[in-house]
């Protein structure tokens, strides 16, 4: 079977001298730095796990988009999701401490963020969210993850 590059299989033999690797020993420190910061900005996500309902609201407001529902889909909604980018905040650290062994991962992340910013702009126009959020979000993620998928498959 034959694996698009981004899949091959890592070799333990190999560690720090693999030959396919078209990155700097200082590219991939920079790399690295790129995911902790982006993880680590991910992993904020954790506090509106645990938010009262009376804080999300007045984010909700600052935010322009009127009174948040007080309805329980919400609440769930609000803190699962938070929870979810908390995961993968926590994966990205994880992943940036040894790239070249986790390279498939790497690569999988870049493809499912680029799908993910795809994916949150066409829902945040749908849904009719605020300019600056449709500007921001979902082209974002798309750019993590190209970021992400282009030095991943580099390792």
């Amino acid at each position: 079977m034959c694996l698009p590059a981004c899949f091959w299989q890592y070799d333990e033999s190999t560690k720090g001298k693999d030959s396919r690797s078209l990155m700097t020993p200082q590219g991939l420190r920079y790399f690295a730095v790129f995911l902790r910061i982006v993880g680590g900005a991910s992993l904020l996500a954790i506090f509106a796990v645990l938010m009262p309902y009376d804080s999300m609201n007045a984010t909700h407001q600052w935010l322009g988009m009127g009174t948040l529902p007080d309805a329980p889909v919400v609440g769930y909604l609000a803190r699962s999701t938070s929870f979810f980018y908390a995961m993968f905040g926590g994966l990205a650290w994880v992943l940036s401490f040894d790239l070249p062994r986790h390279r498939a991962v790497v690569c999988y992340l870049g493809f499912a963020l680029i799908a993910l910013g795809v994916t949150l702009l066409a829902v945040d126009i749908v849904e009719g969210m605020p300019l600056y959020w449709i500007a921001v979000e979902g082209p974002a993620d798309a750019f993590f993850g190209a970021v992400t998928l282009y030095f991943g498959r580099r390792l």
